[in-house]
Formats: C-alpha cells, sequence, structure tokens
C-alpha cells in the first residue's frame, strides 16, 4: 500500500526528469539492496517443520468460493488498475492539467488505498459489493466529467479510496477459502489481481483508439468494475445460505 502512495508518484516524477528508461534504472539498482535487507531480515526457515504435499496444496482450487473470489479480483483489477495505468492522457490532454501536477494526482489515489479495508472487519461481503458499485459509479462519472480539471482529479483520488476498501478483504478471503494451502490462497488473489492489471491495461489501449478517445478508459473500467458485482454479490448469497439457521 505505501508503494502506491511513495513509489508510484516518485517513479512518474522521475520519468519525467529522467525519462521512462530512468525509473527501471534506479530499480535495478535498488534491487539488489532488497535483497540484502530480505536475507538479513526475514528468518529463517526452521528444520523439522511440517511438510505440505502438492495434491494438499491444490486442493483448495476445487472450491467454487474461492474461484469467485479471484474472478472479482480480477474484474475489479481489469476496471481500475488498468485505467490507473493511463491516467496521465486524460489528465493532460482532456481536462488541461499540468504534467508536473500528476504525480500528486497520483499520491491522492494511493492515499485511497491507506484508507480502505476497515470497514471490511465488520462487514466483509457487503463491503467488497460497496467497493466494485462505488468504483464503477466514480470511472463512469469521472468518464462524463473527463473535460473538467478539479473534478478529475479528486475522481482519481475518489477512486483509489473506494475501489480499494475490498481488496484486504478479498485477499483474506481468499485465504480463508484456500483452507489447508493459506499461501497459495494469498498468492493466488495477489495473481489474479496483477492478471486483471494486465488485461485491464491491454483493454485500455484499445479504449484511448475508440470514439471516446481519453474518455475511453474511464468508461470500459466503469463496465469492468461493474461486472465485479457478479462474483461478489453471489459469494455474498453463498455466505447468507451457509450461515442462515435450517429448521425441521
Amino acid at each position: 500500500m505505501l508503494a502506491n502512495v511513495v513509489g508510484v508518484p516518485l517513479g512518474a516524477f522521475a520519468g519525467q526528469l529522467m525519462g521512462w528508461r530512468g525509473p527501471f534504472s534506479i530499480l535495478a539498482v535498488l534491487a539488489p539492496a532488497a535483497m540484502v535487507l530480505i536475507a538479513r531480515s526475514v528468518p529463517k526457515e526452521r528444520r523439522g517443520g511440517q511438510t505440505v504435499s502438492i495434491r494438499s496444496e491444490l486442493s483448495p482450487l476445487r472450491s467454487g468460493r474461492l474461484w469467485l473470489v479471484l474472478a472479482a479480483c480480477a474484474t475489479t483489477s481489469v476496471g481500475v488498475l488498468g485505467t490507473y495505468t493511463y491516467v496521465a492522457p486524460p489528465l493532460t490532454d482532456r481536462a488541461g492539467v499540468a504534467a508536473a501536477l500528476v504525480p500528486l494526482v497520483r499520491v491522492g489515489f494511493g492515499a485511497g488505498f491507506l484508507v480502505g479495508g476497515r470497514a471490511g472487519d465488520v462487514r466483509p461481503y457487503a463491503t467488497t459489493i460497496k467497493a466494485a458499485a462505488s468504483a464503477a459509479v466514480v470511472l463512469l462519472t469521472r468518464g462524463l466529467l473527463s473535460a473538467f480539471a478539479v473534478p478529475t482529479m479528486a475522481l482519481v483520488a475518489l477512486l483509489g479510496l473506494v475501489a480499494f476498501l475490498g481488496t484486504p478483504v478479498l485477499i483474506a478471503l481468499g485465504v480463508r477459502f484456500a483452507g489447508k494451502a493459506p499461501t497459495l490462497g494469498s498468492a493466488l488473489t495477489v495473481s489474479a489481481f496483477d492478471l486483471g492489471t494486465a488485461a485491464g491495461s491491454w483493454v485500455t489501449v484499445l479504449a484511448l483508439g475508440s470514439p471516446c478517445q481519453v474518455a475511453g478508459p474511464a468508461m470500459v473500467g466503469a463496465a469492468m468494475a461493474a461486472l465485479a458485482l457478479v462474483p461478489t454479490i453471489t459469494s455474498a448469497l453463498i455466505q447468507g445460505r451457509r450461515s442462515r439457521p435450517a429448521f425441521g
């Protein structure tokens, strides 16, 4: 989460000063330093630990509830992060925002990451539904108001707040539904988010070339975020049936 508040804006600012290759060069230098810190900080694996079989590790893949969570992760990511990948063109080309302000807008988006998640402790399934619905509404509004600088910048920050309210909840549900393979469940949810980001970036490029032009990514993102309502609502309905007391 902190990387989205600090790292992404700094990368965008460095790209403006050094060209797009600059941030990659910096990361290439920082990566070995990170390896040293990880090697020194992460506890060593204890000998004699319990060995988990591959069959046991893969058994959660038979869980339909886990696949619903993964679908929600992917569709949310397609709509939100796919649009966020190309957030600069709508800001600079249509809304007339100065390029120097784009990193600051990204800071606002990243700050939304940090706020989200608290509601998920109380009502996890309702939170995922509200996050998907809110993201769809914000993206649609952003597409309609893409020619206005101040509303567009505010909506980018608001998108970071509402869209990722459900992110920690979805990861927690993925771990829960993975049963005896919680590490795999966590890895699958993150992979689903990354898959959605990659697919969303591709879809966004196509949207930029559509008649909607720079407003296209937000409109397509709204549709994708709305699609996330299908797995989130289905998960909530399944949980409701399981929680309902049986009579007779």
